[in-house]
């Protein structure tokens, strides 16, 4: 039998799910790949190369459209770890997260690593060409 989650951690995880249904309202509303709708990447701006959020609010705009293929190639990480972000947001709410059970220490340096490594591969040039095409 499922724990019933805090009310502190429903609420959390209720805030969250508001401010992404807001944010998935806005870019479905205003096509962020239209030029100045949205700011432009601070790191993309300084270095030349694409953050690993790069491309989040166009991809986000093209799931919502059912554009999957489109959405991949503006920030395949994004498409890939959303389903894993809803089932976690739902483990939450149902009271199934396991109360009390942190992540292991190391959660943090996978992230990182992940984040890093995203971030050189999106960027090497033969896959920077596909994702720019795309």
């Amino acid at each position: 039998m499922a724990d019933r989650p805090s009310p502190r951690g429903l609420r959390e995880a209720w805030a969250g799910a508001a401010l992404l249904g807001a944010v998935v309202a806005l870019v479905t509303a205003v096509d962020p790949g239209r030029p100045g709708r949205f700011p432009s990447c601070p790191f993309r701006a300084a270095t030349g190369w694409s953050c690993p959020g790069c491309g989040s609010l166009r991809a986000l705009h093209d799931l919502t459209a059912g554009h999957i293929g489109a959405a991949l190639g503006h920030n395949a990480a994004l498409v890939v770890v959303l389903p894993f972000a809803v089932f976690a947001w739902l483990l939450v709410v149902s009271g199934r997260a396991g109360r009390g059970r942190a992540a292991p220490a190391w959660t943090g340096a996978v992230v990182l690593a992940a984040l890093l490594l995203w971030t050189v591969v999106r960027n090497l040039p033969p896959l920077r060409d596909v994702l720019s095409a795309a």
